[in-house]
């Protein structure tokens, strides 16, 4: 009996927290590695760089980020067993000196400091960041963004078969 109660509120707090994210930026699709490696290889991703994900989800883009291109990484993300799956991974992985994971929404974040912004959002959810992207980032932030495009920003490159495109601010 305490088991399928168990399993059932597992279950509701999972569609919650998925139907939470859909709302409020992006349902979690994660990204295979394959694509992750494109994206950080496409914004030229350095040492020097400080990389933002936006809904960084199980924290694939910025682990890879750290340990295979040596950047400082920054996540933010909304979902809360999201967050807490990046936590620890960050610890077990030993990256807490380059790897840090913000809990909240991302347009509620100051994103100034970044060299590369990565995201795998909708297209509405990207619509709504190019003013904040306008406002907030300074001139040579390179952004990927996964399948969906900034329209009103100038896109640099793109590789259609992954659908990825680059936009430099």
């Amino acid at each position: 009996m305490w088991f399928v109660i168990f399993t059932l509120l597992l279950f509701l707090v999972f569609v919650i927290s998925v139907s939470w994210t859909d709302r409020r930026g992006a349902p979690w699709v994660p990204t295979t590695m394959n694509t992750v490696r494109k994206m950080l290889t496409m914004a030229e991703v350095g040492p020097d760089d400080v990389l933002y994900d936006l809904g960084c989800g199980d924290g694939r883009t910025i682990v890879t980020a750290a340990r295979r291109y040596g950047a400082r990484a920054v996540g933010i993300e909304l979902d809360p067993l999201r967050y807490i799956w990046c936590q620890m991974l960050i610890t077990v992985l030993g990256l807490r000196d380059r790897v840090q994971v913000i809990f909240g929404d991302f347009f509620n974040q100051d994103l100034s400091d970044a060299d590369v912004v990565t995201c795998y959002l909708l297209q509405s959810t990207n619509n709504k960041l190019e003013e904040k992207f306008q406002r907030e980032l300074t001139g040579g932030t390179r952004v990927v963004s996964n399948t969906f495009t900034f329209p009103g920003l100038q896109r640099v490159r793109q590789d259609g078969d992954a659908r990825l495109y680059l936009i430099r601010d």
